[in-house]
């Protein structure tokens, strides 16, 4: 059976997120055109449809490392901050986001909360898992014919 470990990361969110937006299991909210992704970054995000991205990434990261909890979100998504004159610092991700992100799965029914976060539920589960087989059929080269075997007299 085809899983998350099966094939590369950037193929699979971004697959899951062209599937997200194409079913409408999650919705950016209003303030996501305007908001940056943490305090160490400068600008906004240049994707149109990153919170589909996002989104996308969050359930992977449940998946994988589930269960899990907006801190460990948080602090996957940081990054250096003040990168420049002074020493950089780690700072951790927005935490409104993670948090958005992970209650809109909740509510498609792929994430549930559990006493030590959010872990993935049956549903979440095969839909990322059949993302992934067909993310691995999509890349497998074809099959070569067989050579004919001839017999000579």
């Amino acid at each position: 059976m085809t899983t998350v470990y099966d094939v590369a990361p950037n193929d699979l969110i971004n697959a899951l997120a062209q599937e997200l937006k194409a079913k409408e299991l999650v919705q950016p909210p209003e303030w996501a055109p305007y908001v940056k992704t943490g305090v160490q970054k400068e600008m906004p995000p240049t994707n149109p449809d990153w919170w589909y991205v996002r989104c996308a990434s969050v359930l992977r990261r449940v998946y994988v490392d589930g269960p899990v909890g907006v801190s460990r979100l948080r602090s996957y998504y940081g990054g250096r901050h003040r990168a420049r004159v002074a020493t950089a610092s780690f700072a951790k991700g927005s935490g409104s986001i993670a948090r958005t992100a992970l209650q809109q799965l909740e509510k498609a029914g792929m994430v549930k909360k559990i006493k030590k976060g959010r872990q993935i539920t049956a549903r979440g589960q095969s839909f990322v898992d059949n993302m992934a087989y067909s993310i691995k059929v999509k890349n497998q080269p074809p099959a070569e014919p067989a050579p004919e075997v001839t017999t000579e007299p």
